[in-house]
Order: structure tokens, then sequence, then C-alpha cells
């Protein structure tokens, strides 16, 4: 029988109006890879903050033994010292520093109190071959990819001799080939006697890595399931308390003419002269009609996306935007907005959120003018708005005053989405709409998605996921290289035929 390496007792954490927590029970195996689900909201972050000492002993109540001892870590570097270490969803790194420096920083390696760069050079060269990361360590954070950067992070861990490694979200940002790799790797990690706790909305990778899988709903622990033949709707029904046969709702394909195009369209790099970013992309999407646009990490998806919406990234050089068959002029957000686009952003909280603001705010932040009583914001319709949408899309929040940034992913993810309905888009533009997102909350998201398309409106979605754009397009571009390769009605679209399109260098 395998030791317990951290046992969790009626583990309590409340926040202001939220109760988190509610007496979650939770225990790991040392040398087991563990996987904890649950929806957005059910705790699972709170529950490996409170561990690691994010939210300190005192805060909370329940008790925490870690290798047989209760713990009472008051800080995370406290949990560090003790061998367990967090990677939260967004990476700690500092882009201007370098790989080695990134990894030990706040572990500097030190000879007669002077930074020592030759054991430090070293030891990260040791560290990225153990991780399989082929990059220098003088390499700057900004100069790599997410999913090196990811390996970056786990290479930062282990040089603080981890023993229990938790990882949140660990491959929401990777694309299939990355997220692969990290999972090998977790695997390596296991026989090499590290224990890890996966926290992901990827079911599939969880079946994929795990020994064992723990379920929290509503702040509380639901069941833990050992990882055997046991299906995704079993895990889906204990994580939403019902059975949820039809991730991808049907809905009645209402398509008429085409509504939006975007023709010849070309984008300069925005720093390096004459380097295309962007070459004659032709596309277009008609009313009631869902859309999607497929491509590897770096084809340009977002780059495309942003600059079709005011032209918000890149350097536009050539290339028309028509509605409903007129040219229009669209060279900045307000133009996007006046047009009738909206547009939510791969990065909720960079571009879709102000974080310190509430509910209430957000959702109202880009139809201003609709709220406008002479000079000022008519607080009573606001409020009216704000309540209006939290019903709509099922917003989990005691009220619309709470702030965007004590919300759940999920749930910023549906205000960001009420805030572009509110402006009442002819096209929404979605970039990976269900990122870090769970398997419930997606299922709202397409049941919304449909709803938009019904009332004649078209969509246009960019995801990683090509089961979601299969399971929710009418139509499909596949994109690489910054170039439309492919266009595919979704009864002719199948997966390994797109994944052919998006690797092609050639264009339409």
């Amino acid at each position: 029988m395998s030791k317990t390496i951290l046992k969790m007792e009626n583990i309590t954490k409340e926040f202001p109006g939220v109760k988190a927590l509610d007496n979650v029970n939770f225990e790991v195996s040392e040398g087991e890879i563990h996987a904890l689900v649950g929806e957005n909201g059910a705790g699972k972050s709170t529950l490996m903050k409170v561990l690691s000492g994010v939210h300190p002993y005192g805060t909370y109540s329940g008790k925490i033994f870690y290798e047989g001892q209760e713990s009472t870590f008051q800080t995370i570097n406290d949990s560090e010292r003790e061998g367990i270490v967090i990677i939260h969803q967004e990476l700690a790194l500092i882009p201007e520093l370098t790989v080695a420096e990134n990894i030990f920083l706040g572990n500097e390696q030190t000879k007669n109190r002077f930074i020592d760069w030759r054991k430090t050079n070293s030891k990260a060269k040791d560290l990225l071959n153990r991780v399989g990361l082929k990059a220098n360590v003088d390499d700057l954070i900004s100069h790599i990819g997410v999913g090196q950067q990811q390996l970056v992070e786990i290479a930062k861990a282990l040089s603080k001799d981890v023993k229990l490694l938790i990882l949140d979200e660990p491959t929401s940002a990777l694309n299939e080939t990355e997220s692969d790799n990290l999972l090998k790797l977790l695997k390596e990690f296991k026989e090499q006697g590290i224990t890890s706790i996966v926290i992901s909305h990827k079911l599939k990778e969880v079946l994929a890595v795990a020994d064992n899988i723990t379920i929290l709903r509503d702040g509380q622990t639901i069941e833990t399931l050992a990882n055997d033949n046991i299906t995704e709707n079993r895990i889906i029904k204990g994580m939403v308390g019902r059975d949820l046969s039809d991730l991808y709702p049907d809905r009645s394909n209402d398509i008429g003419d085409v509504k939006f195009e975007v023709i010849d369209w070309t984008l300069g790099h925005p720093t390096i002269a004459e380097k295309d970013i962007i070459s004659n992309a032709n596309i277009n999407i008609k009313s009631g009609e869902v859309v999607g646009i497929a491509g590897l990490m770096g084809a340009g998806r977002t780059e495309l996306m942003m600059s079709i919406f005011g032209r918000s990234y890149g350097k536009y050089i050539s290339g028309k935007i028509k509605i409903n068959g007129k040219e229009v002029k669209i060279s900045n957000v307000s133009e996007a907005i006046a047009n009738g686009l909206g547009y939510v952003s791969e990065d909720r909280k960079e571009y879709g959120l102000i974080l310190e603001d509430s509910i209430k705010k957000n959702i109202s932040l880009a139809n201003l003018t609709e709220l406008q009583d002479k000079f000022t914001i008519n607080s009573y319709k606001e409020t009216q708005i704000g309540e209006e949408y939290k019903s709509k899309l099922n917003i989990k929040a005691p009220t619309i005053e709470q702030k965007a940034k004590n919300l759940s992913g999920g749930n910023q993810q549906k205000v960001v989405l009420g805030k572009w309905i509110f402006t009442n888009p002819d096209v929404l533009i979605l970039d990976e709409p269900t990122r870090g997102i769970d398997v419930g909350a997606k299922n709202e998201i397409y049941k919304l998605i449909n709803d938009i398309a019904a009332q004649g409106k078209s969509v246009l979605i960019v995801s990683s996921e090509l089961p979601e754009l299969l399971g929710i397009c009418d139509r499909i571009y596949t994109l690489s290289s910054g170039k439309i390769t492919g266009e595919f009605p979704i009864e002719e679209a199948e997966q390994e035929k797109l994944m052919t399109y998006m690797t092609s260098d050639g264009g339409m």
C-alpha cells in the first residue's frame, strides 16, 4: 500500500460573501499523479493555495498533514522549503530576464555573497536537459514560446528539490504536441518518485496521465475515483451533478446571405519591417452562421482577429472589409464597434476585463452610450443591465458589485461575453472562448453561441481545440503561417484533414 504524502482534512475557506471551500477532504499518495477536477469556481485553485501557503495558516479552518506532520505554512516560501512547489496558470516569469536567471530567481547560486554565473548556467543546463527543453540558458524569456516557458517553470520547480509538484491548468496555452510532451514529462517524474497534483479541464489528458481523480463541486469534495476504466462522462457527471451527454448542443441552421467579408487582408509585423504576419487572407461569414478558424499556435489566428477588429494589432498593409456587401472603414476599435463588431479576446485578463472593477461596470464598459443620461451614466439602468446579464449568463457571484479579479476563470469569461453581447453586435468574434473553462461552462457558452446565431447574427470563432470547432461550427477555415489554406463545410471537415491544412505551406 502506498504511503500518504498529503492529507487535507475538513478545509474550509471563506471570502467576503463566498464560502470557497466547505469541509474539503483531499488525500494524495506518494509518487502518484493525482488530478483535481471540477467546474470553474469549484474551489480547486483555492485548495492548492491553502496547501502552498498563499492563503496562510489561520485564514482557513481544518488541518493539513504533509509527510506525516501537521503543516502550518504562513507563506509560499514555507511550503517550498518542504518541497511543495506550485506552478500557477498564469506563469510567473520575468520576460526581460534570461532562462537561467528565471530558474534561480529567489534561489540564486552564490559564492562569497556574489552570484556564481558559472554554477548558475551549469545547473540551468542540467535542468533544461532534464525537462527536455531545447533552449539556451541565456535566451530571454520574451524570446521563447509559451510551451517552452512552461518547461522553464518546471525546471524552476526542480531546482527547489521538489517532492510535491502542483500544476494549475499546465496545458491550457499549449498546442497538442507541447501538451503531449508535458504529460510524458509528468510520467517521467513519477518514475523518479516525484508526486504531482494536476488541475485540468482537459479530461482526455486527465485520463491519460492520472492515477486517481478527485472531484470538487461548489467547494465540497464529491468523490475520488481510481483511473480504472472510467469515462469522461463519468467524471463530468460528478463535476456538474448531472449527465452532460450533449456537450455540443444541436441547433437548427437558418443561414442567410453573406454578412461580413474580409478581402485580400495583409498585415505587417508591428516592429519587423517587411515581415508579413497575414498574407492575402479572404474569409466571409453569413448571417446565422458560425465559422471557425483552425490553426496552430503561431499561425496568426489572434493577430488576424485583432487586426480585423479595428486594426488592434500589427501594421495594416492592404485589404478590405465589407458588411452586407458594402465596403466599410474600420481603422480603430470605436469604428469596429460602431459597425457592429464585437471581440472577445483570448486574454480576458489583459484585454477583456478591468479586474479591479465590478461585474456591473465591466459589462457596461463597451456600450456606455446606451446608459448615458445627459452628462452622466444612469446608474439605475446600469444596475438593471448588470443583473440581467448575471442572470442570463449564469454568472456565479454573490452580487454584481463583485470585483472581476475575484471571479473564477469561467465566470470572468461570461462577464466578457456579457460585455460584448450588450453592444448588440452583428458580428461577434470569439478568440479561444472556452480556454481554461470547465465542461459545464463550455456547454452554457455553446448554447449562448447558438442563441446569437439564431438571431441572424454572425459568429467567428478561433479555437485550439479541433473537436470544439467540429462540434459548433457550420464552416471552418484553416490558417497556416499567416495564410488561409483551406475552407470546409462542416460535413467535409475531419480532424485529420484540418490538421493537414493547418500545417500546409500553401494558401488558397
